[in-house]
């Protein structure tokens, strides 16, 4: 049953999610809040929801470039380089993206008669993004219910997963993961220097999978 909304970045995680959950997707939600890489995601994300028939929006908040701060919502030069982890990725925390993100979904679910609100979430962003934590996950579902005449609640399938699960998901799926973008400098290549760069690289190399993506570096 098509039942859910699914907050997509055409990323490697939501695209997975986009195709492991394609029969109970009945809407894509790209959402343009001025990050430094939202641009080709978002072209990644069209593309795979033209791909297979799944309605797909894109919602602005040109607000949070104008009133948030973050790494993420300034220049190339600002993102940092290295591991994917707490000290180092700090700097790229959008204060509660994803409880605005969510709570926009909650309301376009409820007004197309969904039922569910999807978010890739996973395992590798818990030390680092409080919003991306079971506890934030849990919480929001509780307040999304509770707000709305459907009850609609989050679905984070992904919230336990590592990168490397979820590549491996992509990979019985037969998921080319050259056509999602990870990386956080926005170039018309990936950089392979920036954390989710780094992740990628190594969740796809754990995972088995032969990285066709093009990178400045390696």
């Amino acid at each position: 049953m098509k039942d859910a909304v699914i907050i997509i970045s055409g990323g490697m995680d939501s695209t997975t999610m986009l195709y492991e959950f394609k029969d109970e997707i009945a809407m894509a939600i790209t959402f343009d809040y001025g990050s430094t890489q939202n641009g080709r995601e978002r072209v990644c994300a069209v593309t795979h929801c033209q791909r297979l028939g799944i309605k797909h929006i894109i919602v602005p908040l040109e607000f949070m470039h104008r009133y948030f701060k973050s790494a993420l919502l300034m220049t190339a030069s600002d993102i940092p380089e290295g591991n994917y982890d707490d000290e180092n990725m700090k700097s790229t925390v959008v204060p509660f993206r994803n409880g605005i993100m969510l709570a926009i979904a909650a309301g376009i679910a409820e007004s197309n008669g969904l039922k569910r609100v999807m978010i890739a979430n996973h395992a590798g962003d818990h030390c680092i993004y409080p919003d991306c934590r079971p506890g934030f996950v849990i919480a929001m579902s509780e307040a999304m219910s509770a707000g709305t005449y459907e009850n609609i609640t989050v679905y984070a399938p992904y919230t336990y997963l590592s990168k490397k699960e979820i590549a491996e998901h992509g990979k019985a799926l037969g998921l080319d993961y050259s056509e999602t973008y990870s990386c956080y400098k926005g170039g018309e290549k990936h950089c392979g220097k920036c954390g989710t760069c780094r992740e990628r690289i190594e969740a796809l190399r754990a995972a088995g999978i032969d990285d066709t993506t093009e990178y400045e570096t390696r």
